[in-house]
């Protein structure tokens, strides 16, 4: 008699039980939206197809290789730190150069850097190999005076010339400067950092909290998908910095490289993805904290001025876009 009472009580409520393991419709509806206006991280970047094991070795070498320098004080890795929970920064407002004296720019993560439409501030390079090239024979930066240089070094060591002739192996000549900036692109294409919010896009409800939805809620009411949309948050448009109040700054941004007069204070819309780890932020580094950037892109870019608790559950989300393996 008791077992006839208590099994459909107990079916009852294990019903109620797995009812509540599943996602409200709140939270439903947030994954939709989370899907359609950002889309989770590709597991691969757009050319690795043709990247081999011993492409990629040699490409981090280089990446680590500070022979790359005039005095061979500095690396890729020195500006774009990518060793343990490094979020490929340096966490300084703008980089010294192999000499000591700094950029002008703050240096933008290496990270998903693959995903972007283009690189740079100011989008003067295409893609990954062609951005590779250039801090090498930068005179602030690695300062390597020539290509021949460059070369000239690598052929030297003990190393180089059989690792070059492995990684690309139909070369007669392997060891040129285009198959160094390659080698060191397929390297960064690597460097794909999926994150909680990538799980919650994915499915599963639980992967943030009840917060960090509230967060994204936040996030989408300010407005800020306007310029941070698609998979990478950014990394898809330039955008007018201070394109509703003005913001004071002296780089000119993409008309350096266009010389258009319409292009003046234009940049690239950088990437949220790792942005809690990555300040100091803008393209100058001048603002020290997530808080105060977020609320200085609202003001300059959006016209408005976000309140204190506004700018807490957006910057709460934006946690959640970060590399699970470089969080604490």
């Amino acid at each position: 008699m008791l077992k006839q009472i208590f099994t459909p009580f107990l079916l009852s409520l294990l019903f109620v039980s797995l009812a509540n393991c599943g996602p409200s419709p709140e939270t439903k509806d947030l994954q939709v939206k989370a899907k359609q206006i950002i889309g989770a991280l590709p597991a691969k970047m757009p050319g690795s197809e043709n990247d081999t094991s011993e492409l990629i070795s040699l490409g981090k070498k280089l990446y680590f290789e500070k022979k790359l320098s005039l005095n061979e004080t500095q690396s890729c890795n020195s500006c774009h730190n990518v060793e343990g929970k490094g979020a490929g920064v340096d966490n300084l407002p703008t980089s010294p150069g192999a000499f000591g004296k700094n950029g002008d720019r703050n240096s933008p993560t290496v990270l998903n850097a693959g995903f972007h439409f283009v690189q740079f501030w100011d989008g003067r390079a295409a893609d990954l190999k062609a951005q590779a090239k250039g801090p090498i024979l930068n005179p602030v930066e690695m300062a390597m005076p020539s290509e021949k240089e460059v070369l000239k070094r690598l052929n030297e060591d003990a190393q180089y010339p059989a690792l070059f002739a492995k990684a690309y192996p139909n070369d007669k000549t392997p060891v040129t400067y285009e198959n160094l900036a390659g080698a060191i692109a397929a390297f960064e294409r690597t460097l794909i950092t999926p994150s909680r919010f990538d799980d919650f896009i994915n499915g599963d409800h639980k992967a943030i909290s009840k917060a960090e939805q509230d967060g994204f809620k936040a996030f989408i009411s300010a407005g800020c998908t306007s310029c941070h949309s698609g998979n990478l948050l950014g990394g898809n448009s330039y955008r007018k910095m201070g394109q509703v109040n003005e913001y004071k700054t002296n780089d000119l941004g993409l008309y350096n490289v266009t010389k258009k007069a319409e292009d003046k204070f234009f940049f690239k819309v950088p990437s949220l993805r790792n942005i809690a780890l990555t300040g100091p932020y803008l393209h100058d580094g001048q603002v020290k904290t997530l808080e105060d950037a977020v609320k200085k892109m609202a003001y300059h870019q959006l016209g408005m001025n976000l309140s204190e608790e506004e700018t807490k559950k957006i910057v709460t989300f934006l946690g959640t876009l970060s590399d699970k393996t470089r969080t604490n």
